[in-house]
């Protein structure tokens, strides 16, 4: 039983005719009249009482009108869901990201919330080194990491480019100096953060290679911990700069120059590689483009993974 033969037996139905059910499908009345005969053979049923002149329909054709109206109205409904998914007036957009990385959508999210405020946003927290496998396993059409991926079914766009600040309480020594080198912070005690990332990694080699000692005696799970243990005077930290500059500007933190060590931030969309986007995926890289342009300076949009994906218009 196909569609076509239901919408043909829906016409019939509705104009009490073949021939107007003809006219009004632009076919001739015997191409309706062969679809709905092979109807009846499928079915194993007469659906219309041929001795009637109005199209009277049979028990089984009343039967039958009443699934195919269904059918026909949820098709109609999906035609229609599909259309405003293209028009974004319906859709999910899903990403990956942890505490750090997900500052840095904030304003690319809020633009596109205001062109699309009928879209839904889904943020999904998940460690750096989950993000990947949650990319691949289609959990998420994208995630956002701090660190090129390594598998090559994924491709990457660098949208952000930040630094790491070592950031000190207003009373500190270094808050007057405002600069350092990573041999003046070896007697400094350092809170981090206990999750393992490339950064981390970077600097303990940046203070081997200095041979000095790196202190790390706290350890604490999330960015607004280690903020606020900073502002008490207990330690000193490594922070992306984004995560602090609404205390920077307010003073109640301070950002001190390490003249030897400096590591650049590069924040990166990443997708599966050659997938489809969805509608509101593609929205989301257009303005992650447009931000490039409008915002200069920290926002970009570059390659740097597989080939250029082009961004429908």
């Amino acid at each position: 039983m196909e569609l076509y033969q239901l919408e043909t037996f829906l016409a019939v139905v509705e104009e009490k005719s073949f021939s107007r059910a003809a006219g009004r499908l632009h076919r001739t009345q015997s191409a309706v009249s062969q679809t709905i005969n092979k109807l009846e053979e499928e079915l194993g049923e007469k659906l219309f009482d041929r001795s009637s002149r109005d199209g009277s329909l049979t028990d089984a054709g009343h039967l039958l009108a009443t699934y195919a109206e269904e059918l026909h109205n949820l098709r109609e409904k999906a035609r229609d869901a599909l259309r405003e998914l293209r028009q974004l007036h319906q859709g999910k957009l899903a990403l990956a990201a942890n505490e750090f990385t997900v500052l840095y959508l904030l304003p690319i999210l809020n633009r596109f919330h205001r062109m699309h405020p009928t879209i839904k946003i889904e943020v999904n927290r998940a460690l750096a080194n989950q993000i990947p496998g949650h990319v691949l396993r289609h959990n998420v059409e994208f995630g956002i990491l701090s660190f090129e991926p390594e598998d090559e079914q994924l491709e990457s766009v660098v949208f952000y480019k930040d630094d790491l600040v070592l950031v000190v309480y207003p009373g500190h020594p270094l808050a007057r100096a405002r600069k350092a080198t990573i041999r003046d912070l070896g007697a400094e005690s350092f809170v981090a953060h206990n999750v393992l990332s490339p950064y981390r990694a970077k600097v303990i080699q940046a203070f081997k290679s200095h041979r000095t000692p790196l202190h790390m005696n706290v350890e604490l799970p999330t960015l607004e911990s280690i903020k606020t243990f900073v502002r008490m005077g207990q330690a000193v930290a490594l922070v992306p700069r984004i995560a602090v500059e609404e205390e920077l500007r307010r003073g109640d933190l301070v950002d001190v120059v390490v003249s030897d060590m400096r590591f650049e931030r590069k924040m990166r969309i990443i997708m599966r590689s050659g997938a489809p986007l969805s509608h509101a995926g593609n929205a989301f890289l257009k303005v992650c483009a447009e931000m490039a342009t409008t915002e200069k300076g920290r926002f970009f949009y570059e390659v740097a993974r597989k080939k250029s994906r082009s961004v429908r218009a």
